[in-house]
């Protein structure tokens, strides 16, 4: 015969489906057993490494973790293509921070630097005096604060012990920023303080105000006037304020004493005081600190800013030196 026939199977239907469900099962489980490591390796491929530093890698993860804060700011305030180019950019500053990071530390430990439990105490205590919360049992806490002293300490060796600041220097600085060091304008100040009574229309306070700048431009005397109507403190000593610095004053005041020349009183001006009359008693104009006064405050600027010039050379040459490969 060509054919050969098939029994049929009509009278075993439980059979049947066993066998099939069976099958079904077998293949959801050799599914879920390709499935797994497919599921762990892709987790796996996720992160990768992203620059080597001499004998050390710097993981993606890691630069994950560093911007956290950033992105979760950047993502707040950025939309559309503007923001993977942000991101972008924050990754790439994470990571020369952290080859920088991997460098300096590599070095201090080769030239032993190392933090003694006291130095880690101490500034546990420093931070916690400052308001800061540092749990020093957390190893990740620990860890952060000890690698932070760690880096400070060899900065301080490697830089900040080489710079020096001569005289010369600080005089050249003077003479190139000047400005920097200069006082500005003081004013001498008398003041008659119009504040509003409860009930007040504004309209009663202004004519109050103008009653009492038109007896002074008649030649009435302005501490009597201060004494009789001012609201202010200064009130029972004629009005005077005494001496104040150009940009300390209410933006009204300021303008309105900016035109003033010694002697003269101002038209009333309104603030959220009350209404001021103000007469300058006396200007003393914008002056030059001597450079003995500021030597102190001028070394420290001076000092940081050849610091940050030392640095930059000395991280430029720990990088040409190292071996640093960017796969990102």
């Amino acid at each position: 015969m060509l054919f050969t026939r098939i029994p049929s199977n009509r009278h075993q239907p439980s059979m049947t489906r066993a066998r099939c469900a069976g099958r079904s099962l077998a293949s959801a489980a050799l599914a879920a057993a390709c499935i797994a490591p497919l599921a762990a390796e892709a987790a796996h491929l996720a992160d990768r490494i992203v620059a080597v530093v001499n004998s050390e890698v710097i993981m993606l993860s890691e630069i994950k973790a560093e911007i956290a804060a950033e992105e979760k700011r950047l993502r707040d305030r950025y939309r559309g293509a503007e923001l993977p180019r942000r991101l972008q950019q924050a990754e790439y500053m994470a990571l020369t921070r952290m080859i920088e990071r991997k460098l300096q530390m590599q070095l201090a430990k080769s030239k032993g630097v190392d933090i003694t439990d006291e130095e880690l105490a101490q500034a546990v205590r420093e931070l916690q005096r400052q308001g800061e919360k540092v749990d020093i049992d957390n190893p990740n806490d620990k860890k952060s604060l000890k690698e932070q002293l760690t880096l400070m300490k060899v900065i301080d060796r490697e830089v900040r012990s080489t710079v020096m600041v001569s005289e010369m220097e600080m005089k050249r600085y003077y003479e190139q920023h000047r400005g920097r060091f200069s006082l500005p304008e003081e004013y001498r100040l008398s003041q008659i303080l119009i504040r509003p009574r409860s009930g007040e229309e504004p309209a009663q306070t202004h004519a109050k105000a103008a009653a009492v700048y038109t007896a002074l431009k008649q030649g009435a005397d302005f501490a009597e006037l201060a004494l009789r109507h001012s609201d202010g403190a200064e009130a029972t000593r004629g009005g005077i304020l005494g001496f104040v610095r150009q940009g300390e004053l209410l933006p009204p005041i300021e303008r309105a004493v900016a035109a003033l020349q010694p002697g003269e009183i101002s038209e009333p001006v309104a603030t959220t005081e009350g209404i001021h009359i103000l007469r300058l008693d006396e200007k003393k104009p914008s002056q030059f600190r001597p450079f003995a006064e500021v030597k102190t405050e001028m070394q420290g600027v001076v000092f940081q800013q050849k610091s940050e010039d030392v640095y930059q050379l000395w991280m430029a040459n720990l990088k040409n030196k190292a071996y640093i490969e960017v796969k990102f």
